[in-house]
């Protein structure tokens, strides 16, 4: 009798994770003890715990029949955020549409063929500075350009969907601007929009120059021997190979134009929340406009500008639902009265923890948690209302959890199986996930440990403000 094949494991919906953690938090407020920490106002103003008083109080378990409510009511306190999400969507699909990015991509690889140690790094920092805003998953139909691009340069596919991924991981990871990450961990907080830009600006940099060292040792080791990729086999068949460079359009003016335009806009957004108090609002009024602006300048009709819009917004509502269904989560926890009782025992533990490891242990736990939760904005809504008081009772700013947030939310995905962003890039250009993480698994580690000295740093230098 012949065995039935054992059926592979495949990783749940993000929902599905998203709703069974809520269904686990709502029976943990039958099970933990309700506790509450004493809050006073520090001196910005901002209540905070006192860790010396802290007290078991009366249960209040909440009933499971209630969580469509919960849900409910948790997207409707993050609409505006969830707005800017949508938007943004929308926005970038009009400049993907318009072909500036694939023209502005060729033509620098043009210029710079002989010279990969110039392409690189210039490439991975447009994406990483493209993706301040957005995440990496926008790029995943315009993966097979960059590796047609890599590919007429005598590189491998690797390299190609390696300068989206491994700039557009630096970008995102680093939270300089993003969204759906920092501005939802800071907003939780209760930090100032981007305020602390100055030093994620740094990691920025450090994690640019780290990334662009593996990446163009990578890359002229292959140009100098093809067959030491991991993709040679599969690469050589392809078809690919024989385009020519000038085959993606020449970058004319108008392109230009369209790519100044998004300049603009991410300059707008960052003086806007530092200078001029914007919040959400104003931020989703900016991709609103740079939206019409690109359609305007593309030439599109009033009625092509609405299409392309919904198509793009459309490509993010499963990331600003996400946001909405995290958030029940701490809800959830908040109305039975868990979460402080949780910071109270997570605080115990890390009390046994050396106090200057205390930022780079924060870091390792939201890199643990992400290997469940992948979704950014989901992971900030869930953990950031825990880690908050715990860096308060630890004695740790909330600016430096916000970091460890944002570098173990955004590192750990391009190596997950089950990431969206990565796994619809290499298979939208046959990449296997074998093959990448043979190419991967060192820039990781090298990744993890520069994580731990960076918010070793901003521990030591009472990263703030708070």
């Amino acid at each position: 009798m012949s065995e039935k094949p054992k059926k592979a494991f495949k990783m749940p919906h993000t929902f599905v994770i998203i709703i069974s953690i809520v269904l686990l938090a709502t029976l943990m407020t039958w099970i933990i003890p309700a506790g509450q920490y004493e809050r006073i106002e520090n001196a910005q103003g901002i209540k905070v715990i006192d860790p010396a008083q802290f007290n078991f109080i009366e249960r209040t378990p909440v009933n499971p029949f209630k969580i469509p409510l919960y849900i409910v009511n948790a997207i409707c306190s993050r609409i505006a955020l969830m707005l800017v999400i949508l938007f943004s969507g929308g926005a970038f699909d009009m400049i993907t549409k318009s072909g500036s990015l694939q023209a502005a991509v060729a033509k620098v690889a043009k210029v710079f063929q002989d010279r990969l140690y110039i392409f690189i790094p210039i490439m991975t920092t447009v994406f990483a500075l493209i993706c301040t805003t957005q995440g990496v998953n926008q790029f995943i139909a315009f993966a097979p350009v960059t590796v047609m691009i890599t590919l007429a340069m005598g590189l491998d596919s690797l390299t190609g969907a390696a300068i989206i991924l491994l700039g557009g991981a630096v970008g995102f990871a680093t939270g300089t601007l993003n969204p759906s990450t920092t501005v939802v961990a800071q907003e939780i907080a209760e930090l100032p929009i981007y305020s602390g830009i100055q030093y994620r600006a740094v990691c920025f940099v450090v994690f640019l120059i780290v990334t662009n060292i593996y990446l163009v040792r990578y890359a002229m080791k292959i140009k100098k021997d093809p067959e030491a990729s991991p993709m040679y086999e599969l690469d050589a068949q392809n078809e690919q190979k024989k385009l020519d460079i000038d085959s993606f359009g020449s970058l004319t003016g108008r392109k230009v134009l369209i790519v100044a335009a998004l300049i603009v806009a991410m300059g707008a957004m960052v003086f806007g929340c530092v200078k001029l108090d914007w919040d959400m609002e104003e931020m989703a009024a900016v991709f609103i406009g740079l939206a019409v602006v690109v359609g305007i300048i593309d030439g599109k009709t009033p009625s092509q500008m609405s299409v392309i819009f919904v198509d793009g917004c459309k490509k993010m509502i499963t990331a600003a639902l996400i946001i909405g269904l995290a958030t029940a989560i701490a809800n959830v926890m908040s109305a039975g009265k868990i979460v402080d009782t949780v910071v109270y025992g997570l605080a115990q533990v890390l009390n046994h923890t050396p106090k200057f490891l205390l930022a780079p242990a924060m870091y390792v736990a939201n890199t643990l948690i992400n290997l469940v939760l992948v979704s950014g904005s989901g992971q900030a809504a869930a953990v950031m209302p825990i880690m908050v008081p715990l860096s308060d009772l630890l004695g740790v700013t909330r600016q430096t959890g916000v970091l460890a947030y944002n570098f173990g939310d955004g590192f750990c995905n391009y190596i997950l199986p089950h990431s969206t962003a990565l796994m619809g890039i290499i298979s939208a250009v046959n990449i296997p996930y074998d093959r990448w993480m043979k190419f991967m698994w060192k820039l990781f580690l090298i990744w993890g440990a520069v994580s731990c000295v960076m918010v070793f740093i901003a521990q030591m230098m009472n990263y703030g403000p708070m």
